[in-house]
């Protein structure tokens, strides 16, 4: 196994190893490498779904997602598709998955099955680096506040989704819900602080009214989004990515009209945060 930085602040690729074949010991490289550098690539793999679910129920816990269509035979693994005929695709927003569940996924597994000739990269951006630069007197106006996550305008009835192409291939739209979450965590492995806010599931910071909440959940995207905490990998037939939920975001380029892109998705589970007080934070309900 041979590793190397894919940017200086988000993600590493991954050679000379196939995932099929990893031993126990390798995996744990690899969690630990997942948790410092938010997400790891690999070129060349051979993971028919059989595999990617072996490999994945190795790694840890599996979350079924609740409003992608599943593989045939394979219910732990959702299908990321997008067909010729579509101009929406799943994922074309920044945000990380399952930040709206009170026990946020601790990461994915994404396998490319069918790619277009060009396009539909994935950029991530590395949430460990966006917390670490934030100037002092942002950090301390958001160190103790609380977040709240849904995905009820997203998917559920009347949600975004459900007013484009994609509405009919996705399901779940009673399955919705909410999740308070701290603005600053720690993630579990490093301990390190992470800035848990997104754009595509975070609705607001409780306490404040929704001009301040909006003003302030913008100056922490900006912040977020500067180009050197991000990464972006094109994917080739045999690729694979690893990525952290709660130390990343994520955004699936939609730039391929015209022409299919099928992934397969499997979501690890991961626990709740804890407060800034030390006790659970996560709780349902807005």
């Amino acid at each position: 196994m041979k590793t190397r930085e894919w940017s200086e602040h988000c993600g590493s690729l991954v050679e000379n190893f196939q995932l099929a074949q990893a031993r126990d010991d390798e995996i744990d490289k690899l969690r630990t490498l997942l948790a410092a550098r938010g997400v790891l690539f690999f070129r060349d793999q051979d993971l028919p779904p059989a595999e990617h679910l072996r490999f994945a129920r190795r790694f840890g816990e599996i979350v079924l997602n609740k409003f992608f269509m599943p593989v045939p035979g394979f219910p732990e693994i959702a299908e990321v598709r997008k067909e010729a005929d579509q101009t929406t695709n799943i994922g074309g927003g920044w945000h990380t998955d399952h930040s709206y569940d009170e026990a946020p996924a601790l990461g994915s597994i994404l396998v490319a099955r069918i790619l277009p000739e060009s396009g539909g990269d994935t950029l991530f951006a590395n949430m460990h680096s966006a917390s670490a630069a934030l100037p002092d007197d942002l950090k301390r106006r958001v160190a103790k506040l609380i977040a709240v996550h849904s995905n009820v305008h997203i998917y559920g009835r009347g949600g975004y989704y459900q007013g484009t192409d994609l509405g009919n291939s996705l399901k779940g739209t009673d399955d919705v819900g909410s999740a308070k979450h701290p603005v600053i965590v720690r993630h579990p492995a490093t301990g390190g602080e992470i800035l848990y806010v997104n754009p595509a599931h975070t609705t607001h910071i409780e306490g404040l009214d929704e001009d301040e909440s909006g003003a302030l959940l913008e100056q922490l995207y900006d912040h977020a989004l500067r180009p050197e905490f991000q990464c972006r990998f094109d994917w080739q037939p045999g690729s694979v990515a690893i990525w952290d939920n709660r130390s990343t975001w994520h955004f699936a380029e939609n730039d391929y009209d015209g022409e299919r892109r099928l992934m397969h998705r499997i979501t690890l589970g991961g626990a709740p945060f804890p407060s800034n007080d030390g006790e659970t934070a996560s709780n349902s309900g807005a």
